[in-house]
């Protein structure tokens, strides 16, 4: 059974959608990753009481829930801003300025000559104009590098500068339209619409999601009517050997 407290953080509003993501399933553990956005959206990272929440509603151990909730870093254990950037700075983006764009978000966003450190939040979790920030493995958008995500929205080719003034924007309250995708909103929303609540309004995920860069090359091809080789009807593929 959930806690006190989880009764009052995932009231009855929350345990209605959480029934409702389980329906979608043959097996209600199959649901585990929409339940965690789910819980996400409500305290803006995964608590404990939020892994008991989950646990509870899917028949599930928390040891179980946590090991998930653990393996994957689009769950967070820590409260997150207003907006969570994502500074991608793997090979291809770092060597063209990723490194340099989050060096200077990380000072820009610290305090006392101290640099914000990876996941950490300036300003009040949740409140209006906080940021948490993170150095993001590769965000598979190497034809457009260096990028960002706010909220798992693309800003693409990106320099220092043009990525402080995102920021400064959105510390004051503004929502700069990303280079494709959704429209922004916060990172509470975002979770929620990942649990697959749209509440009707599905013009909220509404957005191009492919780079005019991204199609160039098939669109080339198509101009110039290039076409992958053909496959045979039939391939041979050599034995296996056969299993001790």
């Amino acid at each position: 059974m959930t806690s006190d407290l989880s009764d009052d953080l995932f009231g009855t509003d929350i345990a209605d959608k959480a029934k409702a993501i389980i329906a979608r399933y043959p097996r209600s553990r199959s649901a585990l990753l929409p339940m965690l956005h789910l819980v996400q959206s409500v305290e803006g990272y995964v608590s404990v009481d939020g892994i008991a929440f989950c646990a509870d509603q899917l028949d599930l151990t928390t040891a179980e829930v946590s090991a998930v909730a653990t393996f994957y870093t689009m769950y967070k254990r820590k409260p997150c801003g207003e907006h969570l950037v994502s500074v991608c700075t793997n090979t291809l983006c770092a060597a063209l300025g990723g490194d340099a764009i989050y060096d200077g978000l990380r000072k820009h966003l610290g305090r006392d000559g101290k640099a914000l450190g990876h996941e950490q939040t300036s300003g009040e979790p949740g409140e209006p104009g906080s940021i948490t920030l993170e150095h993001a493995e590769c965000l598979a958008a190497c034809d457009l590098a260096p990028v960002l995500q706010v909220n798992y929205e693309f800003y693409d080719n990106q320099t220092p500068e043009s990525a402080l003034d995102l920021v400064k924007q959105l510390q004051a309250g503004k929502k700069p339209d990303p280079s494709r995708g959704a429209p922004l909103t916060d990172f509470r929303q975002v979770e929620l619409q990942l649990a697959g609540f749209l509440d009707g309004r599905e013009s909220d995920v509404d957005g191009p999601s492919a780079a005019p860069e991204t199609l160039r090359g098939a669109k080339i091809a198509h101009e110039k009517g290039w076409t992958a080789p053909a496959m045979p009807d039939s391939v041979s593929f050599p034995a296996l050997p056969e299993k001790k």
